[in-house]
């Protein structure tokens, strides 16, 4: 298994992974039988790639900023899941709560 990957694959993952997402969220809203597979495997890709990434540093802003993201990634799975479980729109709340965390994070870390 490789310790460390490359950046710019990691980076490549990571932007199909939202692809898919994106892809998946939107054709659910048609109910398309195959859109939760499309978000899961880009949910799956995309939080890969977060936990993948690490932060070393001692800043406890940034430490928490980290957790927030990683609560973010988990939502996200969480909301795959749902997509599968029920027929509702229930999976429109927690996709909507990863989108604000993911979001946040993303403006404050960079």
């Amino acid at each position: 298994m490789v310790k460390k990957m490359n950046a710019k694959v990691c980076g490549a993952v990571m932007m199909a992974g939202a692809l898919l997402l994106l892809a998946g969220a939107g054709l659910m809203v048609t109910e398309w039988g195959g859109a939760p597979y499309l978000y899961c495997a880009g949910a799956l890709m995309f939080a890969a790639m977060q936990l993948a990434d690490r932060y070393e540093g001692d800043d406890l802003v940034m430490k928490r900023l980290r957790r927030q993201q990683l609560l973010g990634a988990l939502m996200l799975l969480v909301t795959g899941v749902m997509m599968f479980v029920e027929r509702h729109n229930g999976w429109i709340a927690t996709l909507s709560i990863a989108a604000v965390l993911e979001l946040y994070t993303a403006f404050r870390m960079k």
